[in-house]
């Protein structure tokens, strides 16, 4: 296949509000080792590409500048070892960055099949919220069937998929949302409870319904004041997952109940992590999570698409929380 020399990407023209991401031409990208070229012909847009618009997310080094760090589309080139991957292959996956463009460069480990009936649109609402999801929430904090858990921002990406997950797999599944629709949302997705926060402070609700014995796992991407509050509900050998601060990253809590209860507090990024770590991300949702996308037991919430071109509405959009589940950008 003849590839062009160049293609169109957006790019963020210097850190600030929506309106920085601006239309450009860019060169191709230049495969690395065990690297595959994917047309893109979707791409999911998250928190994270928010946060590197405003200058509060840098890429790791040797990463793209460009935003978007999950596609769909059809493979076009790769270079040395790509395992089972070739030219022509229809495929969803996680990016370093360069999403956000025409073609995108990734490992080929980060790659996965499409879900049997998927079109590309739904396939770029997967790669980023499943990989987060998976190793912080069954990888890190353990979740057993049986077990309480609570997904802060239920109407998220990331909440409308750790629910599914969590309720398929047998937890017993705690969520807040920002209105009573997006609360029925979330029932419908399997939260056997949705408290909205705007009127019921999640501590009480909690404290009450699981009648003080509080929460196994919490996921919060919210932190600030939240913390010592996810904290005041964990369970005795609960687990805390951080995996975003919207609301800041610093607090002052107080040690002894962490050790009374032998409270876990932990959490990641996955954007820096190893390449060797994310392949080992997709081989666990390939045998977990890729069958039941397949049967349709669990499902990407897609709220709203937009063009590339558009990428000014789709980031507008994301800032407002009026979403229920994913925002795709296509081509």
């Amino acid at each position: 296949m003849t590839l062009p020399a160049q293609m169109t990407a957006i790019e963020i023209s210097t850190p600030g509000g929506p309106e920085v991401l601006k239309p450009v031409t860019r060169p191709m990208p230049v495969l690395k080792p065990g690297e595959v070229l994917i047309k893109v012909a979707a791409a999911g847009v998250n928190r994270p590409d928010v946060l590197q618009r405003a200058g509060n997310y840098a890429p790791p080094p040797g990463a793209s500048d460009l935003p978007g760090l999950e596609v769909a589309g059809t493979i076009v080139a790769t270079n040395g070892d790509c395992g089972p991957w070739k030219e022509g292959d229809a495929v969803m996956a996680l990016t370093p960055g360069g999403g956000y463009a025409e073609y995108c460069a990734t490992p080929a480990a980060h790659c996965l099949r499409l879900p049997k009936g998927y079109d590309f649109a739904h396939g770029a609402a997967i790669p980023e919220t499943y990989f987060t999801v998976w190793t912080n929430v069954f990888d890190r904090a353990k979740l057993k069937s049986g077990e309480t858990f609570l997904v802060h921002g239920g109407s998220s990406g990331i909440g409308t998929t750790a629910i599914q997950l969590a309720h398929h797999f047998g937890a017993r599944v705690f969520t807040t949302a920002g209105s009573e629709d997006k609360c029925k949302s979330c029932r419908a997705l399997g939260a056997d409870v949705a408290i909205n926060y705007r009127d019921h402070d999640f501590v009480n609700e909690i404290t009450r319904v699981t009648e003080k014995a509080g929460i196994d796992v919490i996921l919060d991407m919210v932190g600030g004041d939240y913390i010592n509050r996810n904290l005041k509900i964990l369970a005795i050998d609960g687990r805390l997952v951080q995996i975003a601060f919207l609301q800041g990253s610093s607090a002052e809590i107080n040690l002894a109940q962490v050790m009374m209860k032998r409270q876990t507090i932990t959490g990641s990024t996955l954007r820096p992590r190893s390449v060797a770590d994310k392949a080992a991300m997709a081989a666990a949702l390939t045998e977990k999570v890729l069958p039941l996308l397949d049967a349709g037991t669990i499902k990407p919430i897609i709220y709203k698409t937009f063009p590339l071109a558009q990428a000014v509405d789709a980031h507008r959009l994301m800032e407002t929380n009026a979403h229920t589940g994913k925002i795709i950008l296509t081509l």
